[in-house]
């Protein structure tokens, strides 16, 4: 059973009400995956959003007869699979476990509705989704322009 308890340990969740950690810990699971296992691929729906608990989760492009390439690591306390909760609700990449892992995660549909009761709640999370989001564009331009140069 996951408790708010547990959810509040992690920087991601800081500053939420306790009736919002509530909510999220109604619609979590733990899970385990084990090095190598495929979280989920590009391009597929995502039912879930995660966070890393234990271990390592590597963000990869996949491309047909060529290794995977990973482009960030996410270990524990940092989330994953954000465009979940953003639409169309599909993997911008792939995720795999990098070591074994144990992840929370947060059923999109049932936290999409625990937004529509509490649109403060919702507005807070996606106002972190977005972070996540510009951080990770940010990444991308500074590697790219060490690529360039």
């Amino acid at each position: 059973m996951i408790t708010p308890e547990l959810i509040n340990r992690y920087p991601f969740f800081a500053d939420l009400e306790l009736h919002q950690l509530e909510a999220l810990a109604r619609v979590a699971e733990g899970i385990t995956a084990e090095t190598g296992e495929m979280i989920f691929k590009e391009g597929t729906e995502l039912r879930y959003f995660y966070i890393v608990v234990e271990g390592a989760v590597g963000i990869v492009l996949e491309k047909e007869g060529k290794p995977d390439t990973v482009i960030s690591a996410v270990g524990p306390g940092h989330v994953f699979a954000w465009s979940a909760l953003v639409p169309p609700h599909l993997a911008t990449a792939s995720a795999k476990a990098l070591t074994p892992c144990w992840l929370i995660t947060f059923d999109r549909k049932k936290l999409i509705h625990e937004f529509q009761k509490d649109c403060r709640f919702g507005y807070r999370m996606m106002e972190k989704i977005v972070q996540i989001s510009r951080d990770r564009l940010l990444d991308a331009r500074l590697e790219s322009l060490v690529f360039m140069a």
